[in-house]
């Protein structure tokens, strides 16, 4: 299916709030999505994704801000009038019509000429695989296929925005991941310009473009997913995005270590002057699971010295979850998968990959 353009592309969010009885659902969500990009909002339950998604396709109204739409403001625009396309949760298809039907309901219903139609529906059939079960009944279809019909009747009448709201959370594990890599393809090759719901980070890691991560109707960080991975805004990014999540460690500054749990982790100088640090000055230290070594019990270079917890063994690697002595800080380490279990694990941080939060 070819790419198409639009003669003022993008998608522009403009300080929208919604308030529902003196309570902010969300609040001065401001970003922009180029032509043909795919961003993705992933946040916890509750956070406000599935608003801005219905705010954007004319399903809720903003109490405040503006949106536009290649570059026409549409805030007071029906949702019929937008051209945004959206595939929910529950794929919501026609049960009484056949895949080639619900696939053309929305072209039929715009005017377009059959044979149109018919040329479209067949295109996207193809590009989704379905060409074999046009003639079938939602009830005929399994889940995967059922979504892929979904996306497919979005897709076809080739919208300016494409609005998707946690699509494969109704997908068995295998599924998920098979149907994720073909929408990233398809994605790859029809372009159409793509926002993406979901509270998996897997999924928003995978897809994006860009992520926007959200937390109680706020806007945490935007960026690429490597970014956000490796530059996390504060500590419900880090631990957000990232499994097994980010480390995060109370500690206190002095004598050139972080002090925590009667151990030391030692703190470079040159750190210590970038993070202006002054004694006895206490936050919180991030670290991920990937960027701890495992040393041998009785080595003097050693970090931290942890008391094991739970073993888990992922197949290429292990997942230690481990605690200090006497107290509850989690610590997770990835260690090779032939780690020889012992109750205890002696473990040093990669000093160039430390992390420093507040609050």
């Amino acid at each position: 299916m070819a790419k198409y353009s639009n003669p003022f592309p993008g998608l522009k969010l403009e300080g929208i709030s919604r308030q529902f009885q003196n309570v902010n659902a969300i609040s001065d969500i401001t970003f922009e999505v180029g032509d043909g990009q795919f961003w993705v909002l992933v946040g916890p339950s509750g956070c406000g994704k599935s608003t801005i998604l219905r705010i954007i396709a004319g399903l809720e109204s903003a109490t405040s801000g503006n949106l536009y739409i290649d570059g026409l403001l549409v805030n007071n625009l029906p949702a019929r009038a937008r051209d945004v396309a959206m595939v929910f949760q529950n794929y919501a298809l026609y049960p009484h019509m056949t895949v080639a039907e619900n696939l053309g309901f929305g072209l039929k219903m715009r005017g377009v000429q059959r044979q149109e139609i018919a040329l479209r529906v067949g295109a996207v059939a193809r590009s989704l695989r379905l060409e074999h079960l046009l003639a079938r009944k939602p009830q005929q279809l399994s889940g995967g296929q059922q979504q892929r019909v979904a996306l497919g009747r979005a897709i076809v009448r080739q919208p300016k925005v494409f609005l998707l709201d946690e699509p494969l959370s109704n997908l068995d594990a295998q599924l998920r991941e098979d149907t994720r890599a073909e929408l990233k393809q398809l994605h790859a090759s029809v372009g159409i310009t793509t926002v993406y719901v979901t509270h998996d980070q897997v999924e928003a890691m995978t897809l994006a473009d860009r992520i926007v991560v959200l937390n109680e109707g706020r806007i945490q960080q935007i960026g690429s997913p490597q970014t956000i991975y490796r530059e996390p805004a504060n500590r419900m990014v880090a631990t957000f995005i990232g499994n097994p999540p980010m480390n995060i460690l109370p500690v206190t500054y002095s004598e050139g270590g972080f002090h925590l749990h009667s151990q030391t982790i030692p703190c470079p100088e040159t750190l210590a002057k970038q993070w202006q640090l002054s004694p006895e000055q206490h936050f919180y230290l991030g670290i991920r699971p990937e960027h701890l070594q495992i040393l041998p019990d009785s080595d003097a270079e050693a970090h931290l010295v942890l008391q094991v917890n739970v073993v888990e063994p992922l197949g290429r690697e292990t997942l230690i979850r481990a605690s200090f002595p006497g107290a509850d800080t989690l610590i997770n380490i990835l260690a090779p998968a032939d780690w020889d279990q012992s109750p205890r694990v002696a473990a040093q941080l990669d000093l160039q990959h430390l992390h420093r939060f507040q609050g």
